[in-house]
């Protein structure tokens, strides 16, 4: 079966067209082929007998405009001749044997005439016959209207078929870029159906939409609501005497604003910026130089490959910094690639680390998984949102995040794979 719909529907199209043109040529064969020769054959084999059997043949035979001349036994064809093609000369040949005994042989392979060889007493009779008085003249010109019409009208057929189907093309890549992060313009049109599954669709982008945008504003709210108490805390704080009190609390302090700033990342997600044209390679070594900046030990290893892709430049950011600070978190360095071919984007991220175990890479991409023992959870103040942000961007982006064992380094390998 072919795999898209075009390709479906046009079978679907095709198969009652080709088994109507069978049917009816199956007919037209034993109606037309058959039926119409036997009985032109009859006829003309009754006259052929009427000139075998008049002792003076040459009247009768131009009064029925048939040729007749004696012939020699070296003249007559050894057999019976007739073109591959012509279908009516087997039913043709089969019936005048069976309606002349005297014949001896039969030449069909002049479209426009029988020629017949017959024993006449102890001589041989040649004839020459117009082939319109065995069979019907022209039975081609039924298949080829047969044909002619049935490709007009399949054809015909097909442009409405694929009238048909264009609205359904493009809810298919409106769903698909909306499912890539981006939001095409698209109007439902089409049959009844297709319109109620393009409102539909509408509808579930809207409120998946409303639903991002409400939680967003909620834990930004309450993130804002929550900074002024922290705030008010840490200057309280500062104006402790006794150091060795005050920078314990400030440092849980600190914590706390980490870990705001973390849920409010996991709230947005892959939802700031629009997607637009953006060069891979370009972003990745900007994010590496700036890990160098910050003294984070992250180096660029290998970049493969040019040119741009539709992203959201600062999602993706976020999810290479969420990758390269878990790599230096749980390892000592942290190792970026990024290899763009024709067919998807992958940006590696590979540690030192003890890695994760292969049983478990699947927890460690739920959000709030915090992982024990593969994961040393002194290393930070992490509450288990790193990995579940990278994973949201890349679905953001039509992609995914895979988790394996570094074969170089001999930590975690992270790659986080967009198709182009």
């Amino acid at each position: 079966m072919p795999r898209s719909l075009y390709g479906r529907a046009f079978l679907i199209l095709l198969l009652p067209v080709i088994s109507l043109l069978l049917v009816v040529s199956v007919v037209s064969a034993q109606r037309l082929f058959e039926g119409v020769t036997r009985q032109m054959t009859t006829s003309a084999a009754r006259e052929v007998r009427l000139l075998l059997d008049s002792p003076d043949p040459a009247p009768l035979a131009q009064t029925l405009s048939i040729e007749v001349s004696p012939v020699v036994a070296q003249d007559i064809p050894p057999g019976n001749l007739r073109r591959w093609f012509d279908i009516t000369g087997i039913v043709l040949i089969d019936e005048l044997q069976a309606r002349l005994p005297r014949l001896e042989s039969i030449d069909l392979s002049d479209g426009q005439i029988v020629q017949l060889y017959l024993r006449k007493d102890d001589e041989y009779v040649h004839m020459i016959m117009d082939r319109r008085r065995f069979s019907a003249s022209n039975p081609h010109q039924l298949f080829v209207n047969m044909l002619f019409f049935s490709v007009l009208m399949t054809i015909i057929a097909y442009l409405y078929l694929r009238n048909q189907l264009r609205p359904i093309t493009r809810l298919a890549r409106a769903a698909e870029a909306f499912g890539r992060g981006r939001s095409v313009p698209y109007r439902p049109s089409g049959a009844n159906e297709v319109r109620a599954a393009g409102s539909a669709f509408l509808d579930m982008r809207a409120r998946i939409d409303r639903q991002i945008e409400q939680r967003t504003l909620m834990l930004s709210g309450v993130s804002h609501d929550l900074r002024t108490p922290l705030t008010r805390l840490k200057l309280s704080l500062a104006m402790l005497d006794d150091e060795r009190d005050r920078e314990p609390m400030l440092r849980d302090v600190r914590d706390m604003e980490r870990l705001l700033d973390a849920f409010l990342d996991f709230a947005r997600g892959a939802a700031e910026g629009e997607a637009e044209q953006v060069d891979p390679g370009a972003l990745v070594q900007r994010i590496v130089e700036d890990c160098a900046r910050a003294n984070i030990p992250a180096t660029l290893y290998e970049m493969v490959g040019s040119g741009t892709m539709p992203l959201r430049a600062i999602a993706i950011r976020r999810a290479v910094d969420n990758l390269i600070g878990n790599a230096v978190r749980y390892g000592t360095r942290a190792e970026v690639s990024m290899v763009l071919t024709e067919r998807a984007l992958r940006i590696r991220v590979e540690d030192d680390g003890p890695g994760i175990p292969e049983d478990r890479r699947e927890e460690a991409l739920r959000p709030f998984a915090r992982l024990e023992p593969s994961r040393n959870q002194d290393k930070g103040p992490g509450v288990g949102l790193g990995l579940s942000i990278t994973t949201d961007i890349a679905r953001a982006h039509g992609g995914t995040l895979r988790l394996s064992q570094s074969e170089r380094l001999g930590g975690l390998c992270a790659d986080l794979v967009i198709a182009r």
